[in-house]
């Protein structure tokens, strides 16, 4: 058997910044335990498989250890194989998911994704986060993951976690901060979903651009993802959905024989 197999990376203009993730476009859906060994022989933070329906596509995503219920960059990479390469011609495109509809449309040279908005409350912060990250935060608070919230960017730039220690806690962790050249910077770690520090994580930011427009007064934010690789998003905050925009290309283009 084989399959087409397009690495795209998203949140990016040009190759090797954004964060890569695996596109496997599918005829009818495999095995789990099939799709699970294709995302770990990917080794990359996701790899997202879709397979059409009569007007939209099932999407799903798994992480080199397990599926999770929702991930930004792939959605916008899935996105970006449809319209570039697999002869998509609508305006925009819908995916069921585990986390209900998900809609991504093209507006010039960006692909806007439409997602829930996740906002974070405040909760105590668990023993050993401040350990694990290597600094103390001003605040946590928590939806999926903990929000920890720094006091400056370069705080957060500065961070050198223990993520085996990170990978004990019960949540995945973002780290955030204002900044001067943008609205607010983070980075994010789920070492126990198998990624050390994600690239850049448009799921995340369903708990950021809210947390931030409340801060900020503004619903219209640009954020960066202060990882190695780094990563743009123009965000806005539209009653409970986060609309994030960014740029996508294409790595590489094979087949997976099996």
């Amino acid at each position: 058997m084989q399959l087409p197999l397009y690495q795209i990376d998203a949140f990016a203009s040009r190759v090797f910044k954004g964060n890569p993730a695996a596109v496997v476009p599918l005829e009818k859906w495999l095995d789990d335990a099939l799709l699970q060994n294709i995302a770990a022989e990917n080794n990359l933070s996701e790899t997202a498989f879709f397979v059409r329906r009569s007007d939209d596509y099932e999407l799903r995503w798994f992480t080199p250890t397990l599926e999770i219920d929702l991930c930004g960059h792939a959605t916008l990479a899935s996105a970006w194989v449809l319209f570039h390469e697999r002869g998509y011609r609508n305006e925009a495109v819908q995916f069921q998911t585990r986390s209900g509809p998900l809609m991504v449309s093209r507006r010039r040279d960006l692909l806007v994704l439409d997602f829930p908005a996740r906002p974070p409350r405040k909760v105590k912060a668990p023993t050993g986060l401040a350990l694990a990250l290597g600094a103390e935060p001003a605040k946590v608070l928590a939806a999926r993951d903990y929000l920890c919230v720094f006091e400056s960017e370069r705080q957060v730039r500065d961070l050198k976690p223990d993520f085996a220690a990170l990978a004990r806690l019960d949540r995945m962790v973002i780290a955030t901060a204002r900044s001067r050249d943008v609205d607010f910077v983070s980075r994010f770690f789920a070492p126990g979903h198998g990624v050390n520090e994600d690239p850049v994580t448009g799921s995340a930011h369903c708990t950021l651009v809210p947390y931030w427009a409340e801060q900020t007064g503004r619903h219209k934010l640009h954020a960066l993802q202060v990882s190695a690789r780094g990563g743009e998003l123009f965000c806005e905050l539209s009653k409970d959905r986060v609309l994030m925009a960014g740029h996508a290309v294409k790595y590489l283009e094979g087949r997976i024989e099996i």
